[in-house]
């Protein structure tokens, strides 16, 4: 694997069509498993203190448990009020069985 790419999981480890939190080297992270593919983002609401790994994962975006805000996975969007700001994603590699992210 080349640098700055760092194992965060084995691919057994996610639940498919839904969500878990994990931390990798310090960063919250919230990992998804759909039909499209293995996809990670912040995990921490951008409109209040809520981890979005708690919240519920229906077509493609994930739904905050506090405030009902939807983010979309893949680009991290703020699709609808009361959020006004999106939230960090992550780009990931998958190698055999391994799941690894890339910070900048």
């Amino acid at each position: 694997m080349s640098d700055n790419w760092i194992l965060a999981a084995e691919l057994a480890d996610l639940p498919e069509d839904d969500v878990i939190g994990i931390d990798v080297n310090g960063h919250d992270i919230a990992l998804y498993r759909t039909e499209d593919g293995v996809f990670a983002s912040a995990n921490l609401c951008s409109h209040g203190n809520a981890r979005l790994s708690d919240g519920f994962l229906e077509d493609g975006e994930i739904e905050c448990p506090l405030h009902q805000g939807r983010f979309c996975i893949k680009t991290g969007k703020a699709m609808c009020s009361p959020l006004t700001e999106g939230i960090a994603t992550y780009p990931v590699q998958i190698e055999g069985e391994q799941v690894y992210l890339k910070f900048a």
